[in-house]
């Protein structure tokens, strides 16, 4: 199923990251949702007041660091999802060159 969300709206995949302090391994229970996503869908950017689009400055395929309690929690294909909004990503992470 594909995906595509509205005005500046994105969706994104949670990059689940391993959670281990020296030999003790942290449950899964007790282990808080992660912050860091890859973008799978981006929308076409929301209208401004004079009904004018304004780009979205996330693409498809970005690392992304979003708000703790941000985005609606959706599953598809047995896969969990986050839909939000632009303004709930925080920061793209870039590879240094």
């Amino acid at each position: 199923m594909k995906l595509k969300p509205l005005a500046d709206r994105i969706v994104v995949e949670r990059i689940e990251e391993e959670m281990k302090k020296g030999s003790i391994i942290i449950p899964d229970t007790a282990k808080e949702k992660p912050q860091y996503g890859k973008v799978i869908a981006v929308g076409p950017g929301r209208l401004d007041d004079k009904g004018n689009r304004i780009p979205m400055e996330v693409k498809k395929g970005d690392l992304i660091i979003f708000s703790k309690y941000s985005g609606n929690e959706v599953k598809i294909d047995d896969k969990e999802y986050l839909i939000m909004r632009e303004d709930d990503v925080l920061a793209i992470v870039e590879k240094e060159k």
